[in-house]
């Protein structure tokens, strides 16, 4: 093979190219690695020494609080509305407040109820809530707020609108809407346009 006067000029440039690569390269290349020092003093040493013992030092007592609020976690929770389904968890409520709406005296007699109503609240819990409409006397409907603190359940009314008492007998209609904390996993996920 033979070859043309303009491939071996070609040639030429690149070997000197080459050459000039190579030149450049060694003569900026240093002839010893660099030695790392740590940079750091005895008394700088000591002091991040002192400052590891004393986080060290605050680590039980950090888990001993972790322990404590997590306990105290476990402890609330056990006022959760708990259930394998949500009309499960409905049906408790509804009984929790029948049985409290019976406990007055003279026991005050439900007139109707809504739908449950579900939605999240945080990313542990959900909160089921239920509209009641009833008629009592003032006293009933305090003795009836001052029970709901009192369950074991963790229940609270989120709403109350109370008409105006009839002049005969001093009975009021009301409508109130309890609330309980239920675990997360009863409140179902939104799919469609609404998870978006």
């Amino acid at each position: 093979m033979k070859l043309s006067a303009r491939d071996r000029r070609a040639l030429m440039l690149l070997g000197a190219a080459l050459a000039m690569a190579l030149a450049a390269y060694w003569a900026t290349e240093d002839p010893a690695p660099a030695v790392v020092t740590g940079g750091t003093s005895v008394e700088q040493a000591e002091r991040r020494l002192d400052r590891l013992r004393q986080v060290a030092a605050a680590v039980p007592a950090r888990q001993e609080l972790a322990q404590r609020a997590d306990g105290e976690l476990k402890e609330r929770e056990k006022g959760l509305l708990v259930a394998d389904t949500a009309p499960q968890v409905e049906a408790r409520l509804q009984q929790v407040v029948r049985r409290l709406l019976q406990a007055q005296a003279p026991p005050i007699e439900l007139k109707s109820s809504d739908l449950a109503r579900l939605r999240a609240v945080g990313d542990h819990y959900g909160e089921i809530s239920i509209g009641l409409n009833f008629e009592c006397r003032v006293e009933q409907l305090v003795n009836l707020l001052a029970d709901f603190s009192a369950q074991t359940e963790l229940l609270s009314a989120t709403e109350i609108r109370i008409g105006g008492a009839r002049e005969k007998d001093k009975v009021m209609p009301v409508r109130i809407v309890v609330s309980a904390l239920v675990p997360r996993k009863l409140i179902p996920e939104k799919k469609g346009f609404g998870a978006l």
